[in-house]
């Protein structure tokens, strides 16, 4: 578990860093698990360890929550001054993530169609 675990963070840490040192517009989280992703594609999948041990992180992601609800709470006047905003930052996320969620689906299913040789319409 040690070495998945490592493993994983240590693509996150990389990610970090090549953010910051090539000033690249994507969250370093991100950039991280692409490169993980790059990592267990070279290796030909995903070894046991690391799927129990994203699984056990995976089972344990609301504690990754605290943190995010002490901010809110520390900076609880600033939400209240600016509460429509961030609803409305909230609402147009979650519709757009929606949106483009049923538009890869739809494109992914055709894709997948096109290379059995059928159609899925």
């Amino acid at each position: 578990m040690l070495e998945a675990l490592t493993l994983i963070l240590s693509c996150q840490l990389a990610g970090e860093v090549l953010v910051l040192v090539s000033g690249l517009p994507v969250p370093g989280p991100v950039l991280g698990m692409l490169l993980l992703l790059a990592w267990l594609v070279l290796r030909g999948g995903v070894s046991e360890r690391v799927a129990q041990t994203a699984d056990t992180l995976l089972g344990h992601l609301s504690l990754l929550f605290v943190p995010a609800g002490v901010g809110v709470l520390v900076h609880w006047e600033r939400v209240r001054d600016q509460w429509p905003a961030i609803a409305a930052a909230l609402v147009l996320g979650t519709l757009i993530t929606l949106a483009v969620t049923a538009v890869t689906m739809a494109g992914m299913q055709r894709l997948l169609a096109w290379r059995r040789g059928g159609s899925h319409d």
